[in-house]
């Protein structure tokens, strides 16, 4: 029994630990490439901020893709 302990604790330690995506640099990609990779930053950025909408008013897990998708479309649609 101690050994199968040993071997998850292990197994937990050596596993990284998940992190977000990260934002594109738009600066960093080839020039052919640079207006896709500046859409794809401004459409991430409208993510985080529904996100973050979703975190401060508290929406439960089952209700939150919905939340999103009519945050992300309230967003279109003021630009």
């Amino acid at each position: 029994m101690r050994t199968i302990i040993l071997i998850a604790a292990i197994a937990l330690l050596a596993t990284a630990p998940a992190r977000a995506q990260a934002l594109v640099d738009p600066n960093k990609v080839a020039p052919e490439y640079r207006e896709a990779a500046e859409k794809r930053r401004a459409e991430q950025i409208r993510q985080r901020e529904c996100a973050l909408k979703a975190d401060l008013d508290k929406v439960l897990l089952r209700d939150r893709t919905d939340f999103l998708n009519h945050c992300l479309a309230a967003l279109a649609a003021k630009q």
